[in-house]
């Protein structure tokens, strides 16, 4: 019997204590939400399940994403005047992001300086941290350069 990928019984244990099934459509979901590098939007997965010939319903992509987030195996990032952007964040280090208000681009960064300095801080007022989402809201070089040559 093939051993079942890590995210897959994550995902399926989070099903069974909500009393929800474990359904082809949300394994079809969650497969190609796994396989994704980078960022991405529900529309484009849902354009990709299709494309890949699998049967998935718009909807079903759109509640599948929300259940994905509420377990853990992803994360929003962003929210655009498009819709909003996620991440896969299982099996993937902790960053945070600058955001471009230009050009809509992210740019993911880490910093060991402000990981202990939010640390301190939660030290410092008794408060037990869990997670954190830390976004950044300016403009990329390449905007920049436009900016000026306005």
């Amino acid at each position: 019997m093939r051993e079942k990928p890590v995210q897959k019984q994550v995902f399926s244990r989070f099903l069974k204590e909500r009393g929800q099934r474990f359904t082809k459509e949300r394994s079809a979901i969650l497969e190609k939400t796994m396989s994704r590098n980078g960022h991405f939007d529900p529309e484009t997965l849902y354009i990709e399940i299709r494309k890949a010939g699998a049967k998935a319903s718009r909807a079903s992509v759109y509640r599948t994403i929300s259940l994905l987030c509420e377990c853990g195996l992803i994360e929003q990032v962003r929210k655009t005047e498009h819709g909003t952007v996620y991440e896969r964040s299982f099996g993937h280090e902790h960053h945070d992001h600058m955001l471009c208000i230009g050009c809509g681009s992210a740019i993911e960064f880490y910093s060991d300086k402000l990981e202990r300095l939010q640390e301190d801080l939660c030290r410092q007022q008794g408060f037990q941290g869990t997670t954190h989402t830390l976004e950044i809201r300016g403009y990329c070089r390449k905007c920049q350069k436009k900016k000026k040559q306005t």
